[in-house]
């Protein structure tokens, strides 16, 4: 079941806090537990705190704690994103929404409210946060605008989400004219899927104008009389100027008025006309220029029974008015008056069953880079292993290392002499608490007579004497893969500073392949923008026979769905489908064919050029049948020529996160870094290989 949703607004004033209200109703007599998330918020300039946050969790006495339902204000994000760390803004937002997610039955998630001048901007961080959160969206806008432009505005959010593989679940334009709303009804569903609801709220006065309070704060007033009864709504408002008996003709439904302290004739004659049955009700009365009535008038307003709020400003009344007609209107905690009208405009309007039905059943499309590597720290966690590192004289390695303690991920084997690793650590300034890991030189460990004469019995009969497994357990690839195979570690990381040779032939020679494997290969997990490709082989096989393919693509395809990825498969080569002959292209043809025969579950095409595979418009216009074309996510490159290559320039020209490559088909995971990895890579390289270790 899916656990959350997202609103997302496409403007500032559209109506959200009326959504908000009315699903979390909906949720909460459907759910035992139910929480408000909002990532971003405003700060009040007074209160210090967020309107619509504490609206939420003070009406339905939400169990959730203020600080844990949100992330950053806006102007915290603002100023990480202006410093690059946008990722930074990204991951916080993930493991705080996560922590929720896990405590709650669902989480309503709310976007920010776009009260400035950065609302294209604030648009795309909306639709990054709820793509990385896997979350399905309803899309609130104001019905301000004409009817067209609505529309149109609505179109380009709609396809923005789309875009970016993100499920739209609802559309809901709020305050429109009622005379508008078939049409613009119908004017949506022209752009969107069939499954997508449509739902339109006609404005609703009460909820757009200002309540009684809303003014008292505007203009910092002080309530003389009525203070029980703030929570009006100003239906009207007029300036109390002219003589009595012309000012009581102008008067409107629910009025406010605005007139000098000193007009005591307009003050008692208002209050008289709110008792009348001859006139409309008043709201309130707010007394301008810092004037109070006369002591005298005041005696008698206090012998009423029935006293409207009397409200005292210190602005004139030209002022006072200009004001009280610019109020941006919210509906505020405590204001059950607007609180309650919500959930029944909502309830009319909206049907909640249907809607919450389909959020609850929504399915994610593919995986994002942040989700895929949030995944894999919290299934790295799950069941804790120990790697050994060789290379710890390296800072990379030293440096993931004290991240990984940090982040209490596994457990870690540096090689190497502890005095040698303190000078590092010393000259690179890597705060590292060697008591936290375990560091064992190899020559001079108690292991290292055992590992001697255990590598003479596995490898005698390839001609090696004591001497030479001597020699070979001195080094730290072959010592580190000995803790593997004895099970004292389970996983190696190596390829820092040793060539991928000298750190896979340690892992055949002693942990070997499983059975059925009959060649070793790779891949590389590609963390592109938007989307996970699993890049396989970019690192081992030279010049795979059409066999070997056949299996790099099974072996490639078992790792994607290890890590949550469900495979795509696609063959590539320089030609799709039957387009092209030549050696290079059959035997990419051939292997497609191997694979289906062995993995007829597999969703697989070949060859296929890169273009079709990963572009939808290509993929249907070059070959139109296939399930795999356009969107393959599992892509087998033909020799290592070319999948190194554009592994590389990939994630040189795209900016793309390369976690790998990880090695498939050992008994036990042995992963080779590139000697140019970044201390990301290994720290990436390190979780992947405790999750493959987990699997055995």
């Amino acid at each position: 079941m899916n656990k959350g949703l997202y609103v997302a607004t496409i403007e500032p004033r559209s109506g959200k806090s009326l959504i908000s209200l009315g699903l979390m109703d909906a949720l909460l007599s459907r759910m035992a537990k139910v929480a408000y998330y909002r990532p971003i918020i405003n700060e009040g300039k007074k209160s210090k705190t967020d309107n619509h946050l504490q609206l939420i969790l003070q009406t339905f006495q939400l169990h959730e704690k203020y600080g844990n339902a949100y992330s950053y204000t806006k102007q915290q994000m603002i100023q990480l994103v202006n410093l690059g760390k946008k990722g930074e803004v990204i991951d916080t937002i993930m493991n705080d929404y996560k922590k929720l997610e896990e405590e709650f039955d669902f989480v309503l998630v709310e976007g920010s409210d776009f009260e400035d001048e950065v609302s294209v901007f604030e648009f795309e961080i909306n639709l990054q946060i709820a793509k990385n959160l896997g979350l399905p969206v309803l899309i609130n806008a104001s019905g301000n605008n004409a009817a067209d432009d609505l529309i149109q505005n609505l179109e380009m959010a709609y396809r923005s989400f789309v875009s970016k593989e993100v499920g739209v679940m609802a559309i809901v334009t709020n305050k429109i004219q009622e005379k508008n709303r078939d049409a613009i009804i119908q004017g949506i569903k022209k752009f969107t899927e069939p499954s997508v609801q449509v739902f339109a709220i006609p404005v609703n006065e009460s909820l757009s104008n200002p309540s009684v309070r809303e003014v008292v704060d505007a203009l910092n007033g002080k309530v003389l009389f009525g203070e029980h009864l703030l929570e009006g709504i100003v239906g009207s408002f007029s300036v109390g100027a002219m003589q009595l008996r012309n000012y009581l003709t102008n008067i409107g439904p629910d009025n406010l008025v605005i007139t000098p302290g000193d007009r005591a004739d307009i003050i008692l004659g208002v209050l008289q006309a709110h008792k009348s049955a001859s006139y409309p009700r008043m709201v309130g009365i707010v007394l301008t220029g810092g004037l109070l009535p006369e002591e005298s008038i005041i005696r008698l307003i206090e012998g009423l029974d029935d006293i409207i709020p009397i409200i005292s400003v210190e602005e004139n009344t030209f002022k006072a008015a200009n004001k009280i007609g610019r109020i941006n209107c919210k509906i505020r905690p405590g204001d059950q008056t607007k609180i309650q009208l919500s959930l029944e405009t909502f309830y009319k309007h909206i049907d909640a069953d249907l809607l919450i039905q389909k959020v609850t059943n929504f399915t994610s499309k593919g995986i994002t880079p942040k989700m895929f590597q949030y995944n894999l720290l919290k299934k790295a966690k799950n069941v804790r292993k120990h790697i050994v590192l060789p290379e710890s004289e390296d800072v990379r390695i030293l440096e993931a290392t004290a991240r990984l303690l940090a982040a209490d991920v596994v457990d870690i084997t540096l090689l190497g002499k502890k005095s040698t690793i303190e000078k590092t650590l010393n000259k690179a300034g890597i705060v590292l608490p060697l008591d936290k890991v375990t560091i064992i030189d190899p020559v001079n460990s108690d292991y290292y007579n055992d590992f001697v004469e255990t590598f003479y019995e596995l490898r005698k009969h390839k001609n090696v004497n004591h001497d030479i497994a001597k020699d070979l357990m001195s080094d730290v690839s072959y010592f580190g893969t000995m803790m593997v195979y004895k099970g004292l570690a389970d996983g190696m990381v190596s390829g820092a500073i040793h060539t991928t040779q000298h750190t896979i032939r340690p892992a055949l020679q002693i942990i070997k392949t499983k059975k059925g494997i009959s060649v070793v290969s790779s891949v590389f997990f590609m963390c592109l923008e938007d989307r996970i490709s699993v890049f396989g082989d970019c690192a081992i096989n030279p010049n795979p026979t059409a066999e070997e393919l056949a299996q790099i693509a099974i072996s490639s395809a078992e790792s994607s769905q290890a890590f949550g990825i469900a495979p795509k498969i696609a063959m590539l080569s320089y030609s799709s489908g039957s387009s092209g002959t030549g050696e290079d292209v059959e035997r990419v043809r051939k292997a497609t064919e191997l694979v289906k025969t062995l993995r007829p579950d597999l969703q697989i095409e070949g060859p296929i050029q890169y273009d079709a595979a990963v572009d939808m418009t290509v993929g249907k216009s070059k070959m139109p049948d296939s399930l795999v074309a356009g969107q393959a996510n599992v892509l087998i490159f033909p020799d290592l020529n070319t999948g190194n290559n554009t592994y590389k320039a990939v994630q040189r020209e795209t900016g793309a996160i390369a976690i790998g490559p990880m090695l498939q088909g050992l008994n036990k995971p042995v992963n080779d870094l590139s000697r140019g990895c970044t201390v990301e890579d290994v720290y990436n390289t390190i979780i992947i290989t405790a999750i493959q270790a987990q699997d055995l």
